[in-house]
C-alpha cells in the first residue's frame, strides 16, 4: 500500500480490518468491518441499496446491495435484497465484483493530504482488533440507527467500529471522509473568498487545491474537536435503537 493504492489480497486480511471496495467506475466506495472467515459486517441504506439520498436519483446513480441476481442467490449469504441495516455478508458479495482495499489509519498529515481523495485513510487511531469486532458483532445485532448519506452511512459505521468516535455536534458531517471531501470539493469551488484575490487560472487553481486540502484535514476524525469516545453499549441505548420488546437475533437462533 501506498500513497497511490490501498489495494491489498485476500491473504492479508486479518480480522477487525476496515475494508472497502471502490463502485460505478470510482464514484464512491463501499465500507465493512472484516470479522473473518470470509465474513463482511457492513452497513447499508436497505431496499436492496448499499447508499442513497432517499429520493428517485438512486434508481440511477447508486447500485444494489446484492452482487448475485434474486434468481441466483448468493449460497452463503442467500438473498440480502429485503434486509437493511447492519447485515453481514461473504466477502464476494461484499466486493461485488470489485477489488479490496485497506483503510488506513494514524497516517499523518502530509500523507493524508497526499491522499487526494477521501474515504481511504485517516489521522485517527484505531482501537485494539477485538474491540473493533466487539463493536461491529453488537451493531450487528441492535443496529446503527437511520441511514444518512452525509452524516450516518457505511464509512461513519466502519470508521466508528475502529475509534468507538463519534461526532456530538448537529451542524457537520459524520466520520465519513467521501462526505468531507465532496463538501470540500463544493468548498473549494463557490465558497472561498480568496478566489477573489486572483484571476489567473493557475492562481484560481492553486486556491481551490488549497481550501479543499485544509477543508479535508480539519473535517478528519483525527483532528476534528466534536468528537468523543462512546461505548457501543451506550451509544444504542443512547440512540434507542435497541429493541425494548421482543427476542433478541441470538434468541431467535437458540
Amino acid at each position: 500500500m501506498g500513497v497511490f493504492s490501498n489495494k491489498i489480497h485476500r491473504d492479508e486480511l486479518k480480522a477487525g480490518d476496515h475494508i472497502y471496495s471502490w463502485r460505478h467506475v470510482y464514484l464512491y466506495a463501499h465500507h465493512g468491518i472484516y470479522i473473518g472467515e470470509g465474513k463482511v459486517i457492513h452497513f447499508t441504506r436497505g431496499a436492496g441499496q448499499e447508499i442513497g439520498t432517499g429520493t428517485v436519483l438512486d434508481r440511477f446513480i447508486f447500485s444494489s446491495s446484492p452482487s448475485n441476481s434474486l434468481d441466483n442467490p448468493c449460497p452463503r449469504c442467500g438473498d440480502q435484497s429485503s434486509l437493511d441495516g447492519v447485515i453481514s455478508s461473504c466477502l464476494e458479495c461484499f466486493l461485488s465484483g470489485g477489488d479490496l482495499y485497506l483503510f488506513e489509519y494514524g497516517v499523518n498529515p502530509a500523507f493524508f493530504i497526499a491522499k487526494a481523495r477521501g474515504g481511504t485513510c485517516t489521522l485517527a487511531s484505531s482501537d485494539p482488533n477485538q474491540d473493533v469486532l466487539h463493536r461491529a458483532s453488537y451493531l450487528l445485532e441492535k443496529g446503527f440507527g437511520v441511514y444518512d448519506l452525509f452524516k450516518n452511512n457505511c464509512e461513519d459505521f466502519a470508521i466508528y467500529c475502529k475509534t468507538g468516535l463519534l461526532v456530538y455536534t448537529t451542524i457537520s458531517v459524520g466520520r465519513s471522509g467521501q462526505a468531507a471531501s465532496f463538501l470540500a470539493a463544493t468548498s473549494a469551488i463557490i465558497s472561498s473568498p480568496l478566489r477573489f484575490l486572483t484571476t489567473s487560472f493557475s492562481g484560481l487553481t492553486a486556491v481551490g487545491c488549497g481550501m479543499y486540502c485544509l477543508s479535508r484535514l480539519v473535517s478528519d476524525m483525527g483532528v476534528r474537536r466534536d468528537v468523543t469516545k462512546v461505548p457501543v453499549e451506550r451509544l444504542v441505548a443512547r440512540s434507542g435503537i435497541e429493541p425494548e420488546v421482543g427476542p433478541s437475533k441470538t434468541d431467535k437462533k437458540d
